[in-house]
């Protein structure tokens, strides 16, 4: 049976980030992620355009995450981000990065740091036993176990965290899904959009169509057609922090392109409209969230609380997806939110902790600290905080929060300033 000190699970934005770290800080790591590649929403979920490492044109978030988006730019040969372009309204500047140059550059990282990388593999079982996570995988070969230390849940549906039987919160709302696609074939400047809205709302009327199939623009044709496409097809579907559930939203995300497919064809000038190019998972925004030790609120976020345990910064509005429609609130110019420590650990158990999406948070704030550079932030701070228990001997609960504060600003991390 192999043995590790740290097993993370998840290769999105946080588990990339999480593992690097723990692994520069000279522990053994295991990375599981259930696709054929790292990333997840950058890559696998199509998303990616990240959001944000900058607020008002102000660096907030570095660290290992802006190290691998740099080298990507590096690889095509484009300048490195500089915040510069930053939506006036809401301070938020939006990082681009080619998806295959990502997806190898981050390959590259892993495996540089001496990280154990299983692709294509689940988590099966969880048991604490010890001083170890007894833990069962199931990958192509079929199911096999494994030791680790301490596990750092990067799943963005809190699975090792259930499984490991600890609490998690689900709120009886879900944000809607999201499909990204590529729309080609026809000239966005030579369409009636007023005739192909009036097509459009008569087939809502008779049921063939969803308003949600054009996202948040209660109906709107045309942000999805002058885009051509983009992050904005709304999937409603249940539940997906499970299999059951995400095959729904996946069957339903695919249900949603065929309508549009079918009814923009049909509309004059849209005659050769084609679905050039679709994430290959729908995109979920909303699952469970962690019953943490410190839970941020919505006034948490909108005053830029500093905690006293504030481990990184996250910036971005409230921002809850409906159906139809989107509750926006951008944050005051000036207001830098911050995470706690206490948002990545359950109330319960040893040597476990989370980051990303489903640290704990109610469901205003998690509609804003859910977003990637965020997500990379905390999952650098749950790497740091591994790599810092190892050496130190104690749970990972414990560890001196001045240490982990030291350690990643060592490693690039931006870290907020002391409350006082």
């Amino acid at each position: 049976m192999d043995g590790f000190d740290v097993m993370v699970l998840g290769g999105g934005p946080a588990g990339i980030c999480a593992a690097v770290q723990a692994a520069r800080l000279n522990s053994r790591v295991l990375l599981v992620e259930k696709a054929a590649q790292l990333g997840g929403t950058t890559t696998t979920g199509g998303v990616n355009g990240i959001q944000s490492f900058f607020a008002y044109g102000r660096q907030v978030i570095a660290g290992i995450g802006w190290e691998l988006v740099c080298r990507s730019c590096e690889v095509l040969g484009q300048p490195r981000p500089d915040g510069g372009n930053f939506n006036p309204a809401t301070g938020i500047t939006t990082t681009v990065v080619d998806r295959a140059a990502y997806a190898a550059v981050v390959d590259q990282a892993v495996l540089e740091a001496g990280i154990d990388l299983r692709l294509h593999t689940m988590l099966g079982a969880m048991r604490h036993d010890g001083d170890l996570w007894r833990i069962t995988l199931c990958g192509k070969e079929g199911l096999y176990e494994v030791a680790a230390r301490i596990v750092i849940d990067c799943s963005g549906d809190a699975n090792a965290v259930a499984l490991a039987g600890l609490e998690v919160v689900r709120t009886p709302q879900r944000q809607p899904g999201t499909i990204v696609l590529k729309l080609g074939g026809y000239d966005a400047g030579k369409i009636d959009y007023a005739a192909i809205q009036a097509a459009y709302d008569a087939a809502v009327a008779a049921g063939e169509m969803q308003r949600s199939d054009t996202g948040w623009h209660k109906g709107d044709v045309r942000p999805l057609l002058k885009g051509y496409g983009g992050n904005c097809v709304h999937v409603r579907s249940p539940s997906a922090h499970d299999s059951r559930g995400r095959t729904a939203a996946e069957i339903e995300a695919r249900r949603a392109m065929l309508r549009l497919l079918r009814f923009l064809r049909r509309q004059p000038g849209l005659e050769g409209l084609a679905i050039e190019w679709f994430a290959p998972e729908c995109g979920i925004r909303e699952t469970v969230t962690l019953a943490a030790r410190a839970t941020i609120a919505r006034e948490d976020w909108i005053s830029g609380r500093v905690w006293p345990d504030a481990v990184c910064h996250g910036f971005y509005p409230i921002d809850v997806h409906e159906d139809e429609s989107l509750h926006y609130e951008p944050l005051a110019r000036g207001v830098v939110p911050t995470i706690p420590f206490g948002a990545m650990l359950p109330r319960t158990g040893r040597q476990i902790l989370v980051a990303g999406r489903c640290i704990g948070g109610d469901r205003l704030a998690f509609s804003a600290y859910r977003v990637q550079a965020t997500c990379m932030a905390t999952g650098q701070a749950a790497g740091g905080a591994a790599g810092v228990a190892m050496r130190s001997g104690c749970d990972v609960a414990d560890v001196s929060i001045d240490a982990l504060r030291r350690t990643l600003a060592e490693h690039g991390a931006i870290v907020p300033p002391q409350a006082t």
